[in-house]
């Protein structure tokens, strides 16, 4: 019996044995898959890059920065910066790709928002490579240019950027505007409503301080933006630092024809909780005569930051859309938009923001102000349940009073009408 057994089994074991050979032979071998496409391959005779970018540099050099948002001198200043970050060597496959055709996608990836499917037809080169080197090029970005965002670090640092904003808005003692905006981006699979905000949107929140320059001095990215109110700032190193007072901040100081001590601070929005070293508005509820001047005075400080915001976001035009690419490589993005806005800002001003720009201007005859730049970005939503102490509001009555008397400035009443 069990020798019948055995030689049934054996026989079906040759059976199925059979059968697959059979399959393997009447397999058809799929057709090999080219290893390019043909006409990606004409890339250095047709691509963007090789026509249209080289043209325009020559001919048109208004169109070449209306392109990539640099001149041809900034680009190539760039690219010396960047260029040994983001080469790669030759394969005996093929010619890696050049780093002056990886910096132009790039930026104009960030200029514009375009899809890979868009920037692969404009320059020959596959979205599936594109999707690989663009995170390695912000990098470098971020790496070659991290230098243009410098943290004070000592209390002159931080007295000269308090000198040139009491310069440019007539507010003492102050070191930065803060604010924070939602950059809106395609969430990932199956995060639901974890970046969620107010707005109905999907974000992640950029937090910043700005000195009188439209710099940012200091940025922070990264909270997702269901936490849509001032809470978002508690998240960051700096506020860490803030309360902990590690920040190397100025003591205070008598401010002229005072007899009292004003403190050095930071202003922002009614989204920020109220403390000794940081201001904000008093709520519309409350206002009277001598609150309106203060909350006047306060929102020409802050103006700063809403300025900065407004034109990063108009030159680097991917703040418009909502970010599709991975959390890691849209937190490139942002950095790399921020590092490459304080490097023109600061080197090439008069071209990247020219004299006639639209900033937010007051009109001190009028008593209006012109609204200039609008960000494209969400401010954050406002906070109502954060309380502040009684030294906090002390700080605040303090510099109300000065703005109302000794600090006052000749054009205040006509801006609160």
């Amino acid at each position: 019996m069990a020798e019948i057994v055995r030689a049934g089994i054996a026989i079906v074991a040759q059976l199925l044995i059979d059968e697959l050979n059979n399959l393997h032979a009447i397999k058809k071998r799929r057709p090999r898959r080219m290893w390019i496409r043909e006409w990606i391959k004409r890339r250095n005779e047709f691509g963007a890059s090789a026509t249209f970018l080289r043209e325009v540099a020559l001919e048109d050099p208004e169109t070449f920065r209306n392109h990539l948002r640099l001149t041809t001198n900034q680009f190539e200043e760039l690219l010396s910066m960047v260029e040994h970050l983001i080469k790669k060597q030759d394969t005996l496959m093929r010619a890696a790709v050049e780093p002056r055709i990886k910096l132009q996608i790039t930026l104009r990836y960030l200029a514009t928002g375009d899809s890979f499917s868009t920037l692969e037809h404009m320059y020959r080169i596959p979205k599936s490579t594109i999707s690989k080197f663009l995170p390695e090029v912000l990098k470098a970005i971020y790496e070659g240019l991290k230098d243009f965002i410098k943290f004070p670090s000592t209390e002159d640092e931080w007295l000269k950027i308090a000198e040139d904003l009491d310069k440019t808005t007539n507010f003492p003692n102050l070191l930065g505007a803060v604010d924070g905006k939602h950059v809106r981006i395609i969430p990932p699979r199956g995060s639901g409503s974890y970046f969620f905000n107010y707005k109905g949107e999907h974000s992640l929140v950029l937090m910043a301080v700005v000195n009188s320059n439209y710099e940012f001095i200091m940025i922070d990215f990264g909270v997702n933006g269901r936490i849509s109110n001032g809470g978002v700032i508690e998240y960051t190193k700096f506020y860490d630092k803030l309360k902990n007072g590690t920040l190397c901040l100025p003591p205070p100081r008598s401010l002229k024809n005072t007899n009292h001590s004003f403190p050095f601070i930071f202003v922002g929005d009614e989204a920020f909780t109220l403390r000794p070293d940081f201001l904000k508005p008093f709520n519309q509820r409350e206002l009277d005569h001598d609150k309106k001047i203060f909350n006047y005075r306060l929102s020409r400080a802050r103006c700063r930051v809403e300025n900065t915001f407004g034109i990063m976001s108009a030159r680097f035009r991917i703040f418009h859309t909502a970010i599709g690419i991975n959390l890691k490589a849209i937190e490139r993005v942002v950095l790399a938009c921020c590092v490459l806005h304080n490097f023109l800002r600061r080197k090439y001003a008069s071209l990247y923001t020219p004299d006639n720009y639209c900033f937010d201007r007051e009109n001190i005859d009028t008593g209006t102000t012109e609204l200039g730049l609008q960000c494209n970005m969400n401010n954050l939503q406002r906070s109502y349940n954060r309380h502040s102490n009684n030294t906090a509001k002390e700080v605040r009555q303090l510099f109300m009073d000065y703005f109302n008397q000794n600090g006052a400035v000749s054009w205040q009443e006509r801006m609160i009408r």
